[in-house]
């Protein structure tokens, strides 16, 4: 039973960290890489789906994406699609491809995607503290039905907290390195 709540609270904490892992690579460093327009949609035939499910998304140099449509029909919509997007680039078409050129950012845009990417890292913090709260009312409330004794509840707890202390490592881990990644000119 005990067990059982501590590899429950391991495993939700590793999904917080692959989360942040997840959303930080969605935070532009002023690289090209295919994940930047994975939030962007494209409607295609009555309904938005994912651009990925309507082109191929390539990577043709550092600074530069390419999009190839499936459809030559598609072309204006993808383009406008990017376009529209919150990414701030401005596609251009050139035959059945679409480039987009990816700006280099500006010493303030990136201090503003540091704090993105800190308040990102405190969010999963919040996340991996409120599993740790979970858990640990959980074993309470075992203690209070006299489930467990209160040398397991103590050494349970102890597990936990140190499974935080890993989980917030890790997200430590995660944002130092997006804060170097984004500061590199």
């Amino acid at each position: 039973m005990i067990e059982d709540i501590k590899k429950d609270a391991a495993d939700r904490m590793q999904k917080s960290v692959a989360a942040l892992t997840n959303a930080m690579a969605k935070i532009r460093a002023g690289r090209a890489h295919t994940s930047l327009l994975d939030h962007v949609m494209v409607p295609y035939y009555g309904s938005d789906v994912p651009l990925s499910q309507v082109a191929n998304v390539g990577i043709e140099d550092a600074r530069t994406l390419i999009v190839t449509p499936w459809e030559k029909p598609m072309l204006s919509v993808v383009e406008k699609a990017i376009m529209t997007s919150d990414l701030g680039v401005n596609p251009n078409s050139a035959g059945m491809t679409i480039r987009i050129p990816i700006p280099p950012l500006t010493e303030e845009r990136r201090r503003d995607l540091v704090k993105v990417a800190k308040a990102e890292a405190e969010n999963a913090r919040i996340a991996v503290r409120n599993i740790r709260r979970d858990a640990n009312s959980t074993l309470k409330e075992l203690l209070k039905e006299k489930e467990i004794s209160e040398d397991e509840e103590r050494g349970a707890e102890e597990t936990i907290q140190k499974l935080t202390d890993s989980g917030i490592k890790q997200i430590e881990d995660v944002l130092t390195a997006k804060e170097a990644d984004l500061m590199e000119v």
